[in-house]
Parts: C-alpha cells; sequence; structure tokens
C-alpha cells in the first residue's frame, strides 16, 4: 500500500531516522518480511509501494537477503520455536519503526504486533493457524519481542489507521511520534492515545498474565498530556476475557467458556460490492475455508477465526462487520516533512 494508506510507516520518518544513524556512524539496513512471498521480486514491489526505497538516498540501503533460518527458544510462552528472517542476525541492534493501527485479531498494532514482520510472509499464514486463539497468538507475538530484544520501538502516529485495520482502515491523523525501550510499556501509552481499553489488547491482556507487564503499571510518558487522546478513534475492541471456567466450577465453567468465546469471536464477513474475485484469500486461508463463487469470496463454516483474509486482502473487501464503533468519517492522510508531528511521547 502506498503511504498515503497509513498501513504502514512513512518514509519521511524512515529517512529522518536513517540520517540521524548514519550521521552517527551506523550502517543502516532497513527491511520488512510483509504478508505474502518472501522473495526478492515480491518484496522489492513493496519496497518500491511504500517508499522505503527513499532511505538509500540518505546513506542506508534495503534489506536483500531472504534468507529464513530457525529459532528455539525454549523459555517461550508459545513459540518453542518458529521461523524468521535470517538478515537479523547481522544487526548489533534492532530499531521496531512501526505505524499505530487498529488490528482486526489483536485490537491494537503498534510496537509488540510490529514483530511480527520477523517471520516470513509465506509462513505468516502458518503461524495464524498454529494460534488461531488471539490469546495464544499475543503469546506468540510477545515471544518475537523477548527473543529479539529490539533497542528501541518507535510508533508513527503522524496519521494512524482506524477502522477496519491493519490494512483497509481509514486513515486518522494523530501528529504525534511515540517512543520508548519497552514495547509492551509503549502499546500501553498507544491504547490510551487510540481511547483502547488494554483488557481489550490481547498482548497486554497476555503480558500481565505472564508478569512481563504489572495490571497497575502506568508508564511514566515524557511529554505527556491528556489532550493527545483520541477518544472518538474508530476502534476494535475485542473482548479477550471469555475465561469463565475460571468463575464457574468445573465443567459448567468449561462449557460456558466454550459457548461464550464461539459467540464472541471475531468473525470476517465479505463485502461483495467490493470483492474483485483475486483470490488471495483462498490462497492464504490455513483451513481452506474460503471458495470463489460466482467472482466473490464466500466463507464456509470451518472459520477458526485467525482472520488471516481480512489482513491480506487487497481491496480491503473483508471485515469485522459491528465488532468496530462505526464512524461516518474519512480522513485526508497526505503528509509532507513539514506537516510531520505536533507531539513526540517518550516512554520510560
Amino acid at each position: 500500500l502506498k503511504p498515503e494508506a497509513a498501513a504502514t510507516t512513512h518514509p519521511v520518518l524512515l529517512c529522518a531516522l536513517t540520517k540521524l544513524l548514519v550521521q552517527r556512524g551506523a550502517q543502516v539496513v532497513v527491511g520488512d518480511s510483509p504478508g505474502g512471498l518472501y522473495t526478492p521480486a515480491y518484496v522489492n514491489r513493496v519496497y518500491a509501494a511504500t517508499g522505503v526505497g527513499a532511505v538509500e538516498e540518505f546513506g542506508g540501503r534495503l534489506n536483500r537477503n531472504f534468507e529464513q533460518k530457525t529459532a528455539h527458544f525454549p523459555e517461550a510462552i508459545a513459540a518453542k520455536t518458529f521461523q524468521y528472517t535470517a538478515y537479523l542476525d547481522e544487526a548489533d541492534a534492532i530499531i521496531n519503526f512501526c505505524k499505530l493501527k487498529s488490528h482486526g485479531m489483536m485490537s491494537l498494532s503498534a510496537a509488540v504486533k510490529n514483530m511480527f514482520g520477523t517471520v516470513p510472509g509465506t509462513v505468516k499464514p502458518e503461524y495464524h493457524f498454529r494460534f488461531p486463539d488471539p490469546m495464544d497468538f499475543a503469546g506468540m507475538l510477545l515471544d518475537l519481542n523477548r527473543y529479539f530484544k529490539p533497542k528501541l520501538c518507535i510508533v508513527d502516529a503522524v496519521v494512524a489507521m482506524e477502522g477496519n485495520g491493519p490494512t483497509a482502515g481509514k486513515p486518522r491523523p494523530l501528529g504525534a511520534i511515540l517512543a520508548g525501550t519497552d514495547p509492551g510499556k509503549l502499546d500501553l501509552v498507544c491504547a490510551r492515545v487510540i481511547g483502547l481499553d488494554p483488557q481489550r489488547v490481547p498482548t497486554l491482556v497476555k503480558a500481565m498474565a505472564c508478569g512481563l507487564l504489572l495490571q497497575t503499571e502506568e508508564p511514566e510518558a515524557a511529554g505527556w498530556s491528556e489532550d493527545f487522546v483520541a477518544a472518538d478513534f474508530d476502534r476494535i475492541e475485542n473482548c479477550v476475557s471469555t475465561q469463565f471456567d475460571a468463575q464457574l466450577p468445573g465443567v459448567l465453567g468449561k462449557i460456558f467458556g466454550g459457548v461464550a468465546k464461539g459467540a464472541l469471536a471475531s468473525v470476517p464477513a465479505v463485502r461483495a460490492r467490493e470483492c474483485v474475485g483475486c483470490g488471495q484469500c483462498t490462497r492464504l486461508c490455513p483451513k481452506g475455508n474460503i471458495q470463489l463463487k460466482d467472482g466473490k469470496a464466500s466463507f464456509g463454516g470451518n472459520c477458526i477465526g485467525c482472520l488471516s483474509c481480512l489482513q491480506f486482502c487487497p481491496t480491503g473487501a473483508i471485515s469485522l462487520g459491528g465488532i468496530t464503533k462505526k464512524r461516518e468519517r474519512y480522513h485526508n492522510a497526505k503528509v509532507s516533512a513539514a506537516d510531520l508531528c505536533q507531539k513526540i511521547i517518550h516512554i520510560d
């Protein structure tokens, strides 16, 4: 997607960071592993479309090492082994630079979720299949963050994405850049910025359950003001607290928990008028639950709720229906260097 779609970190910011690092003597490599083929041809097209190739004008270079490796992480919460992009082994320090977005499965896409970019694009559907439950998927994301240990996390919220994120939402200017060294604490502040209850964010709930975040923790944010909160942000608020077996004893709790989980799960739907019949969703669905009928995507009854189809639909024809807080509002997302930001927030 082009930068003005607000689905990816804006190249102006990447160039600014690259210039600063090069001035300090660093060798800067910018890379990503978007959904789709992890091949030179495909990823180079993504580099061109998102504008990140501009970093080469400021002394950086784009990653073109497409080797994959297997990591073994015995202390993992969920992913004790996983595939990753091998070029990361060459880094002395990893900077996690992401876009602030709503997210169909995780409610919030920011620092923690962005590390899914370390997984090769061709493997991502497999991981959605391995971890279809949002809490298990959140555990896997936390494992990636704990394994790679980014030295710095930066969130581009100059123009965020609200609504049907992470790829088909609407741009929403917020005029902020957030940064910190702890991705979990940073995401807590990001949730605060868009008026999202942390208990609706699986990665934050999982981090608290595993002792990686204190439930009462309020990160210190230098430069913070309550004026930064966008209370009317079009959010996706998933219900992640369906573990009723903790409140109800024995078999009754397990039965009710299973029913509640099914009833409250986020289920994708196709907007037929926007579907172009490209077949991307049929190829990516790990359960083979989507077929093309009369040139339109059609869901069967075997959906596991992984939402791969929603994330990778090129036209945004798949959504979560009534899950988002609907608003008929559109935003102009054109950004130039002169418009960059009004607020810079640093989280300790």
